[in-house]
């Protein structure tokens, strides 16, 4: 503990809170701009960044042991603040939410695991991770759906983006029991959230070198409140004449990824759709242990899986995939800018897909997750005697 709180001490003031990389300039900016990190005098002479760390449920916590081994072979300076939240572990309370809130004002930066949500209702609404998400206003989420050479499936050489609104719609956990028998759920669209997430997208796709933002919605059902979101979208893309835009109805999206996901670049939506379409996208390329995401806010950026599934079958078996786990961590070095050590990991873990001789069982090989982080430490400096 000791140690760990000189770590902390080492680490604290160490990126301004203007934003460590966080999207700013939404609604100003021609493209997204990244913040200059700022770093206090005692994280400059550590070299090191802080990073809050959450486990979450199911593997999330062997696959943080593995980037911990990674990052440790990988010698990336980097200082884990880890926190356990978990309401089926019976760890979650508003004093613990307030701690990883806490440890976010001062990282600005973090890695999380799946924080399961139980279906049964226990008098709160709001999950600790859409509570977490709300506190910290990660309004626009990505997930960069990336086919990985050397792994073939139907569809191959894919490369679209998913951009999500994920702080209102049917998520805003406003449901009430309005006679017997009879639920009401209802479903937030507002007008300011909608346009953030569409200034988002575009400032993405300019940012990016992208050519075309598809708003995907069911605007002919949910004619106000869909038709808001994508009437906010067009109002957008008004503002940005040299990327292509156009729409499309959620099921038919679903369709067409199936068949022919090459005619999509940056997809942006509401909530819900974008939970729907993450889990697709990722089945079109291995499935949800390949795909890394993230989320971001003004200030913040937490880096996850794209597709949040906590593989509570694959507990303590050693067989978890921790590519996107890997690949997101690598996004994050990237995000500090650390680029050789973001590029030093994700080259690895890509070698080691490409080459093909350690893949675990979702990927249709017999490894363990062990074996996988094995190699990619043996790929991490094949030419400099590591």
């Amino acid at each position: 503990m000791a140690a760990l709180s000189a770590g902390r001490a080492a680490a604290r003031g160490l990126l301004c809170a203007q934003s460590i990389g966080a999207w700013r300039g939404l609604g100003a900016s021609a493209a997204l701009q990244q913040i200059p990190r700022a770093k206090s005098e005692n994280a400059k002479s550590e070299g090191t960044f802080q990073v809050t760390m959450l486990p979450g449920d199911g593997v999330g916590p062997e696959l943080m042991h593995a980037v911990k081994e990674v990052f440790k072979a990988a010698s990336v300076p980097v200082i884990f603040d880890e926190h356990h939240l978990s309401e089926v572990q019976n760890m979650a309370s508003e004093e613990k939410l307030d701690e990883v809130v806490d440890s976010m004002k001062e990282s600005k930066v973090a890695l999380i695991g799946k924080i399961h949500t139980p279906m049964d209702y226990k008098g709160e609404l709001a999950s600790y991770d859409m509570r977490l998400r709300r506190k910290l206003d990660l309004f626009a989420n990505v997930v960069h759906v990336k086919s990985l050479p050397g792994y073939k499936t139907r569809h191959n050489n894919l490369d679209l983006v998913i951009i999500r609104e994920q702080t209102e719609g049917e998520y805003s956990s406003l449901e009430h029991e309005s006679a017997k028998g009879v639920i009401e759920c209802l479903k937030i669209i507002t007008r300011a959230k909608s346009q953030r997430i569409a200034k988002f997208a575009f400032d993405y796709a300019t940012k990016k070198g992208r050519s075309k933002v598809t708003a995907v919605h069911k605007a002919n059902i949910m004619k106000l409140g869909d038709g808001l979101f994508l009437q906010c979208c067009e109002e957008v893309a008004e503002l940005y004449p040299k990327i292509k835009f156009d729409t499309m109805i959620i099921d038919n999206c679903c369709m067409q990824l199936v068949q022919n996901p090459y005619q999509f670049d940056v997809l942006v939506m509401p909530n819900l759709y974008g939970n729907i379409i993450d889990n697709l996208a990722a089945g079109l390329v291995g499935g949800a242990g390949v795909v890394p995401g993230e989320s971001y806010s003004a200030e913040y950026a937490v880096f996850e899986m794209g597709a949040r599934h906590p593989f509570a079958q694959a507990v303590g078996r050693n067989i978890a995939n921790p590519t996107a786990m890997l690949l997101s961590a690598a996004n994050m070095l990237r995000h500090l800018n650390l680029e050789f050590h973001s590029n030093l990991i994700a080259d690895a873990v890509k070698k080691v897909i490409k080459v093909g001789k350690v893949r675990t069982r979702d990927l249709g090989g017999y490894c363990t997750t062990s074996d996988f982080v094995k190699s990619v430490i043996d790929n991490l400096h094949p030419h400099y005697g590591v």
